[in-house]
């Protein structure tokens, strides 16, 4: 079972693990991570744009990946996208396998492809001033080590 859903509106943690739980016993684990907008910097807002229909696409490509990668039983991706302001969620990833190994590792590589891969465009906002997200050197790098 995967699900990627690109949307603005909130997200439940909860609810998205609990949807992993297919209930026949065979899980073992589930890793999960939930990203949050964080003010650093006086950021005040952040909004975030895609391409509908490629954004996805690119998203599903990695995810066939870490299914190949991983036993992965379960695999849910959940990406906001609009105005986001600190202490929003922005990101869901979870896995569900019947090890904790694999699904901490496909939870991490998958989060690594899509803050380098997935085609998403920040924009940050402090005070007056709005700037574009540019890559990072130190995300690329997490990248190179599932090559």
């Amino acid at each position: 079972m995967s699900e990627i859903r690109i949307q603005k509106e909130d997200f439940d943690p909860g609810a998205e693990i609990a949807a992993l739980e297919n209930g026949d016993g065979e899980a073992g684990a589930i890793a999960s991570f939930v990203g949050i907008v964080r003010g650093d910097g006086g950021l005040t807002s952040m909004t975030l744009d895609h391409y509908p229909g490629m954004c996805e696409s690119e998203i599903a490509v990695h995810a066939a990946e870490a299914r190949k990668r991983w036993p992965i039983l379960g695999l849910r991706i959940v990406h906001r996208i609009g105005r986001l302001v600190p202490g929003d969620r922005i990101v869901f990833v979870g896995v569900s396998s019947k090890h904790r190994q694999a699904a901490f590792q496909a939870a991490e590589f998958l989060m690594d492809y899509l803050k380098t891969r997935a085609p998403f465009w920040k924009l940050e906002r402090r005070g007056e001033s709005e700037t574009w997200v540019a890559a990072r050197s130190q995300d690329d790098e997490s990248v190179r080590r599932w090559r």
